[in-house]
């Protein structure tokens, strides 16, 4: 599971489909899954799914009849750290860029930045390492 798979905006579609079900699923059960007014074909999904499978992104389980079963082999959490990593090496590494934009347009909220400082700070109190006791004579 720590391998870095890189997968375009419809694998991820596909992926996140699949991530929610729960379960392992059929191409068909992926595909009316789907909301109907963007709805691929049944053979795009499929597609889809043998490229996945080369990326060692899902592994068929098992199968029913003609219809083989897959299952994620690696994570949503995973998948979504990647891309963000990425995004953020596009602007040397740095949120600030992101943030900035994000608090612009209104998609950051106060209340956001309030959870994200909360959190923050419950981070760093569970990685500050347990201050050294000094020794006085």
């Amino acid at each position: 599971m720590g391998q870095k798979v890189s997968l375009s905006k419809f694998e991820l579609e596909i992926m996140d489909v699949l991530w929610d079900l729960g379960r392992e699923a059929s191409v068909r059960e992926v595909q009316e899954a789907i909301h109907e007014r963007k709805r691929p074909a049944y053979t795009t999904v499929q597609t889809i799914f043998a490229r996945l499978e080369e990326k060692k992104a899902v592994h068929r389980t098992r199968k029913i009849g003609n219809a083989y079963l897959f299952a994620p082999l690696i994570t949503r959490t995973s998948v979504y750290r990647r891309i963000i990593d990425d995004f953020l090496d596009l602007f040397g590494g740095s949120a600030q860029p992101v943030v900035a934009r994000l608090i612009e347009t209104g998609k950051l909220t106060l209340e956001d930045l309030k959870a994200l400082e909360e959190k923050a700070g419950s981070a760093k109190s569970e990685e500050a390492p347990e201050p050294k006791k000094v020794r006085r004579r």
